[in-house]
């Protein structure tokens, strides 16, 4: 176990070079730069020139890319060129908004798409197996973007149940320690701000939900349709077995592994920040805050940001793969 796992993160050192040296020609091949989102239109070719210089933008790409790694392996994402604050800093502030709203997104997924396809496929052929499969298909088709605004104009703007921006109604005056405003109203024992931070948190993860309820609906009926024709399945049934045993030790534990590779990819592609969905709420995110980045050139904005979120995929899905040991016994990581 311990081999694989530091295996698997030996394996991440040259998957973050290839990552950032693609990354640094990409940003460097975007039209304009960040002398123009700074300057505008307007800017004379002698400010933009000083802008390049202390920036760095002027030496050669070599140089650039090599300062950009030794920094990088020091800890150091640099000072991002908009707001004039480390890089470190912006991510820690925006970050945990991405975790709680994937936590809630993934959440509801998983607790509602693995019941739903295990019964659709129980009930193959029969009504909650069509409205599953055409729920799914629904769900996979309509727009995040649209399905956000749908729910924010019915239950936020016209009945008026949950808000409709931000992260917390700020006039409560809550206690900052985490940035995670749910676990930061528990710690201090402020259960309003916690359930207020909760309450803003539903619209936006049912939006950012959808997708993700999809494909776990599906494949979790599809795994469930091809282990309940096993021959050991059919087996536990000719012996008498209870149907509860038979779900729980025979179909779901083998059911499970592939559904449990895609509930890793998905959270991981969440982490990474979802931009449309921030944007309708104005949820303060790392998503929102990459798309404004881009317009804006920050490229140590850009830079950090991407490479901490692949650290952060990768190790999701590493824990993926360790626990696959614990859904089924036959699988060892050798």
């Amino acid at each position: 176990m311990i081999r694989f796992i530091v295996r698997r993160l030996l394996q991440l050192i040259p998957t973050l070079f290839g990552l950032s040296l693609l990354l640094f020609i990409w940003l460097r091949r975007l039209p304009g730069g960040p002398e123009t989102a700074i300057l505008g239109e307007r800017g004379t070719p002698e400010m933009r020139a000083a802008i390049r210089h202390n920036l760095g933008l002027d030496e050669p790409i070599l140089i650039q890319y090599g300062r950009f790694l030794r920094r990088l392996i020091r800890l150091d994402l640099g000072t991002s060129i908009a707001t004039k604050r480390e890089v470190t800093t912006e991510f820690l502030q925006r970050f945990p908004g991405t975790v709680e709203l994937t936590v809630t997104a993934m959440v509801i997924a998983i607790g509602i798409g693995i019941p739903l396809g295990y019964l659709a496929a129980r009930r193959r052929g029969r009504l909650l197996d069509h409205l599953s499969v055409g729920g799914s298909l629904i769900g996979i088709c309509i727009p995040v973007f649209f399905l956000a605004y749908i729910l924010k104009a019915i239950f936020s703007e016209n009945l008026g149940w949950f808000p409709s921006s931000g992260r917390q109604d700020p006039t409560i005056g809550a206690t900052r320690i985490t940035n995670f405003f749910v676990l930061d109203g528990l710690m201090t024992r402020e259960w309003d701000a916690a359930a207020d931070a909760l309450w803003h948190l539903v619209l936006p993860g049912l939006a950012l939900a959808s997708i993700p309820l999809a494909i776990i609906v599906r494949i979790t009926r599809a795994s469930v349709l091809e282990v309940l024709n096993e021959d050991f399945v059919r087996t536990a049934e000719a012996k008498g077995l209870t149907e509860n045993v038979i779900r729980r030790r025979h179909v779901l534990r083998n059911a499970m592994l592939p559904v449990a590779t895609s509930i890793g990819l998905l959270t991981g592609g969440l982490l990474s920040g979802a931009v449309l969905t921030e944007t309708v709420f104005a949820f303060s995110g790392i998503g929102a805050f990459i798309a404004e980045s881009i317009s804006q050139r920050d490229y140590p904005v850009l830079m950090g940001f991407i490479m901490i979120i692949a650290v952060v995929y990768v190790l999701v899905n590493l824990i993926v793969d360790l626990s696959y040991s614990l859904i089924d016994p036959r699988v060892r990581v050798r």
